[in-house]
């Protein structure tokens, strides 16, 4: 195997190696030392049970029947997955497509026009970059991002032509989902349906998109998209080029999610986990690559306002009659934790729980 001599400082950004014409072998840096980085042991759904799916329209609908039954299988699939998808969501997907394409767009621009958004501080509103810490990292991932902050405030890059107006309409609309779904997760467990909007002010609730660049690599089966991690915040709802590299854990397995069309996959977030006190688990999930196609991925998380403290919800200690499970910390500060440092599984959300021993 070709190598390098010695791993970089600073990696060039994943799409100008990926270019590289006579690129055969990954350097040495972006090799993985575990036994499966990229895990041709991951299974299909269908092997195990079904990746649960919520009719969106059942969550929104007037006929208190089928609301009752969507917010049921909410509650199952937060407390057995961490992980569903939803469908009838009514996001057009022409409007989908354009803000998957109009990303591509971003990463295909000149060098120089990205590196006007490389930020240096986790909470800078506009990040370009490669890998997921390149500054404290050895072995990088084979992924270019960019991070922006769009909501409270709105922020976006002025270029491609046009891709400030798709974004904005694009996190307008999944806003809105992530919303009632939060409502819907806040009646699953018991509380009034505006509780956890209230309790951790999502009026000014901070929501980030992410644009993810995987190329294609000749040896995908050395090196990982992204390393199993939980993401902070409450949920991330998710989008694809109908390009599979999404794994989630279930059950100690990784299992591959085969996306239906034209749906949104979320996974819960940490705060969600410290909020219902332990009754929903932040989902553990990874990205793997592939040696033909590119996969561009869209993330928006969503999280409480960053001035919050988020604890574990005082009803549920109550009406449970247990006692909090994690310390109460402000999500500004969780967030710089968990960005700054190497991506380590739930190893942030460790450091939270409240030891009974």
């Amino acid at each position: 195997m070709e190598t390098t001599a010695a791993p970089l400082l600073q990696p060039p950004n994943i799409k100008q190696l990926a270019d590289s014409p006579d690129l055969h072998f990954i350097p040495s840096n972006y090799v993985h030392s575990s036994n499966d980085p990229a895990d041709s042991s991951a299974t299909d759904p269908g092997e195990l049970n079904s990746i649960p799916v919520i009719d969106f329209s059942q969550l929104t609908s007037g006929d208190p029947h089928r609301r009752s039954i969507a917010i049921h299988h909410l509650s199952k699939a937060c407390q057995d997955w961490g992980f569903f998808m939803v469908v009838n969501h009514g996001i057009p997907e022409n409007l989908m497509k354009a803000v998957i394409d109009s990303t591509h767009e971003f990463f295909n621009l000149p060098e120089e026009d990205k590196r006007e958004y490389a930020g240096k501080q986790v909470l800078d509103p506009i990040r370009c970059g490669t890998s997921f810490n390149a500054s404290k990292e050895n072995v990088f991932f084979w992924r270019d991002y960019l991070k922006v902050f769009v909501h409270p405030h709105f922020y976006s890059p002025t270029k491609p032509q046009g891709y400030r107006d798709i974004i904005s309409e694009y996190c307008e609309k999944i806003r809105e989902v992530a919303k009632k779904l939060l409502g819907g997760i806040s009646e699953s467990l018991g509380l009034e349906e505006n509780f956890l909007d209230k309790a951790l002010d999502l009026k000014s609730g901070l929501q980030i998109f992410v644009g993810n660049y995987y190329p294609s690599c000749p040896q995908p089966e050395l090196t990982m998209g992204m390393p199993p991690h939980s993401d902070h915040g409450l949920l991330t709802l998710l989008i694809q080029n109908q390009v599979s590299g999404l794994q989630v854990q279930y059950q100690g397995k990784w299992i591959n999610v085969n996306a239906l069309p034209n749906s949104l996959l979320v996974n819960s977030g940490d705060h969600l986990e410290i909020f219902s006190n332990g009754k929903y688990k932040s989902n553990m999930h990874r990205a793997v690559v592939n040696n033909k196609v590119t996969r561009i991925s869209i993330a928006t998380a969503h999280g409480p306002s960053l001035e919050t403290i988020v604890s574990p919800a005082s009803p549920l200690i109550e009406k449970e009659n247990s006692p909090a499970a994690y310390i109460p910390m402000k999500y500004r500060d969780y967030l710089e934790l968990q960005q700054s440092n190497q991506l380590d599984g739930k190893s942030c959300l460790e450091r939270l729980k409240i030891s009974r021993n």
